[in-house]
């Protein structure tokens, strides 16, 4: 949520810092703005900011001066509307530093208040611009040293970038539970909110931990902590392929994303198994493993959805008790730890504050903590005990798709790993069930292949204002998959249900012709979905099923049907999921919408 670029060198700093911003887009942003250093005689820092889109700033931009510093910055709102005098930068009130921030400064209202009695003149809403004028207090002749000061007195979270109009050699940076990077070039170096940020220009960062601070020159870097202490820091090497952050012919990344489901499946099954089983054992947890005495599946919006397939085929497979929450409520939990107990985080940034932060207190608690993330060096692959890498590549649309499945992908082998672990299966059975799973990307590619006809149902249905989804078991979990892609990127009410809850109350809003999307891939439970569905049949709904080639006939009621091919029920989620990507999708797009960027919402939420 919200992105910064920063640049120092020898090229134009603005096309290089406005590149970097357009690859953060996918973070979610409300407005947009520039400032750079002008030399000269006359020396002075430029601001250009716009509410809106990137292209609206681009617009401003034409008589803007070339500098070889600049920082950059796209907003979500939190404190303040949306609007040109609330974007970033921020600056003082000599116009001498600017400022772009990414997190929230907790005691801001206290230290405008004090800086407003000395003299001060704010203009904006947000809490960042009390960061500008606190610099400014403390400056004298050192914007390192006023930059530290400042943040001794700030409380809250911060991705930080400072400029000065009197050491235009320089960007001062700062990090606290918002992620940060800086990039190395040959004389020249950038500052960023995330890797894709910089792909194409370096593939060498740092990536900096919570309570670390830069020194950025075009020639230097110098890291150390808050106070000045020197940090040994390793230089990270990105192996992700720039084009493979571009569309590549899709009409949207969300798209093309939907399609690299199979070989992302494929990546994240590669290497983990030996002799036909899942093997784990590098992580050095066994021993934690045969002792849990509960898990707790932590995490957020898709993430949480892929922790209730998670904790289905846990305690199904290897015979754990198993919560699963939201971390925004979870932090807030009393909860009754026990020293066996394990947290497993699920978070596709890898620095989703409310993941983040339970973490954080499971870790306070001695809490062992297993996290499961697609971003290697994020602050949660770093701050948990061990760590399972998804491999699913960069993830540009902010409707996560891929990462989803192979969320999914890792839940089912750390299943298949605890059960082989604790002995609650037999080899024979953990074998046959893993060579299941290495054929989930060849079905997911036939799924893929009947595109067509799903994009023909959306045709059907797009004008719709409400939809409902529904399923038992792992079903429930799909169908709040497939009700939350529908609500993020078409934004029409979509409402998934437990099947067997519809007499408890969702059955007074089915109405005549309303869309029922049913998800049927348990065999053992289809007449206890049948009969549900004949319930809403009966108030005049749509069903339209999704069901397995062997269940057809037992569908044959439904009014549509979308056909999966046959798989066995407790690996269906991975499959049973793409056609309501595409469905979603295709909803959106004869809606016109954006589906890549969808209205208020964030990539990577990095604030409560």
């Amino acid at each position: 949520m919200c992105g910064i670029m920063g640049y120092i060198g020898r090229s134009d700093a603005v096309p290089v810092i406005i590149d970097g911003l357009s690859r953060l887009e996918y973070r979610g942003y409300d407005s947009a703005g520039i400032v750079v250093y002008r030399p000269g005689m006359t020396a002075s820092l430029d601001t250009m900011k716009r509410k809106g889109r990137l292209a609206e700033l681009i617009d401003n931009l034409q008589d803007f001066p070339g500098s070889t510093l600049g920082i950059g910055h796209t907003r979500w709102a939190t404190h303040g509307v949306p609007s040109d005098r609330n974007a970033h930068p921020h600056s003082d009130c000599s116009g001498r530093i600017a400022v772009v921030h990414n997190g929230i400064i907790e005691n801001y209202a206290s230290l405008r208040k004090q800086l407003i009695l000395e003299g001060h003149d704010f203009v904006s809403e947000t809490d960042t611009e009390v960061i500008a004028h606190l610099v400014e207090k403390y400056y004298h002749h050192s914007l390192e040293a006023a930059v530290r000061q400042t943040l001794a007195v700030v409380h809250g979270s911060f991705a930080l970038a400072a400029i000065h109009q009197d050491e235009p050699d320089k960007i001062i940076v700062a990090k606290k539970d918002s992620p940060l990077i800086i990039g190395l070039g040959e004389g020249e170096n950038y500052v960023a909110s995330d890797i894709p940020a910089i792909l194409g220009r370096t593939t060498r960062v740092y990536i900096l931990d919570d309570n670390e601070f830069a020194v950025v020159k075009a020639d230097e870097v110098v890291i150390t902590d808050l106070i000045g202490d020197p940090v040994d820091k390793s230089v990270f090497t990105v192996t992700w392929d720039p084009i493979s952050a571009e569309k590549g012919g899709y009409e949207h990344f969300m798209l093309k994303e939907i399609h690299e489901q199979p070989e992302a499946i494929r990546a994240t099954l590669r290497g983990t198994a030996v002799n036909g089983r899942v093997d784990f054992s590098h992580l050095g947890m066994d021993d934690v493993f045969q002792k849990i005495r509960k898990i707790f599946i932590v995490a957020c919006g898709t993430a949480y959805h892929a922790g209730l397939v998670g904790r289905v085929a846990i305690e199904k497979l290897a015979r754990v008790p198993v919560e699963t929450d939201i971390a925004s409520e979870f932090r807030y939990r009393e909860i009754l730890w026990n020293p066996d107990d394990l947290m497993i985080v699920i978070s596709q940034s890898g620095e989703t504050a409310d993941t983040k932060a339970a973490l954080q207190e499971a870790k306070r608690q001695g809490i062992k903590v297993l996290a499961v993330t697609n971003v290697v060096g994020s602050a949660i692959a770093r701050e948990a005990d061990q760590v399972i890498y998804t491999h699913a590549g960069p993830e540009i649309a902010v409707a996560s798709t891929k990462a989803y499945t192979t969320q999914l992908i890792v839940m089912y082998l750390l299943a298949l790993y605890l059960a082989d672990v604790r002995g609650t299966m037999n080899k024979q059975e953990l074998q046959h069930l893993y060579s299941d799973l290495l054929y989930t990307d060849t079905l997911a590619e036939q799924v893929l292949s009947e595109e067509g006809e799903i994009k023909a149902l959306a045709h059907k249905y797009a004008h719709v204002q409400s939809t409902f989804f529904l399923g038992r078991s792992f079903d429930y979990a799909v169908a709040m998959e497939g009700a939350l892609k529908l609500k993020e990127i078409s934004y029409i009410h979509a409402e998934a249900y437990a099947a067997g809850e519809l007499k408890h109350g969702p059955l007074a809003l089915i109405d005549n012709g309303v869309p029922v999307l049913a998800l049927i891939t348990q065999d053992g439970l289809v007449e206890k979905t049948m009969s549900n569905i004949k319930e809403v049949k009966a108030r005049g709904a749509v069903v339209v099923a999704i069901c397995k080639n062997n269940l057809q006939e037992a569908c044959q009621e439904c009014d549509e049907q979308i056909l999966l091919p046959d798989i066995n029920p407790i690996l269906a989620p991975i499959i049973g999921v793409m056609p309501l990507q595409i469905f979603a999708y295709y909803m959106a797009v004869m809606r016109g919408l954006d589906v890549d960027k969808p209205r208020n919402l964030a990539k990577s939420v990095t604030v409560e």
